[in-house]
Parts: structure tokens; sequence; C-alpha cells
């Protein structure tokens, strides 16, 4: 299923994925650093997403208290909760 996801407090703005089976797919960032977020997504594709969770929860980006990882593990947390 593809979700889509409004981030806060972060400069990419808006998430999409997909889950199937319990595994992450094609996630795409639309604005925020290109290259690192592109990394990102590549490197949870094919992953379980409660794995996701617990590796990109609570990265936090300067003085924020929140980073683009820590928001796609709230978008997946938050779409595995639905």
């Amino acid at each position: 299923m593809l979700y889509t996801y409004t981030p806060k407090r972060v400069c990419s703005q808006q998430i999409q994925f997909e889950i199937d089976n319990g595994i992450v797919k094609n996630v795409s960032f639309a604005g925020g650093c290109n290259g690192n977020l592109k990394g990102i997504s590549a490197l949870v594709e094919g992953l379980p997403w409660d794995e996701v969770v617990k590796k990109l929860s609570g990265i936090t980006c300067g003085f924020k208290n929140t980073s683009c990882p820590d928001q796609l593990a709230a978008a997946i947390k938050g779409a595995m909760e639905e």
C-alpha cells in the first residue's frame, strides 16, 4: 500500500513509501537534501518496517529535535498503527 506523509520541522515537504507484507519499498522524499535522502531511501529499501523504525527513530538534525530519517520512522510507525 502507498502512503504519503507530510513531515514536521524538517526541510523535506513530503515522504512517500510503500509497505508490502511488512517490507518497506519505494521510499521517496520531496524537498530536503537530495543526495542524503536518496541514500536513506536506498538503505531502507527491502528492510522490515520495524527494523527501519528502530534504526531511524530519534535521529536529530542540527539543533532540531527531529530529522528527515526520524520523520520517515514516524511515518512508517504511524502507517503500521492504522
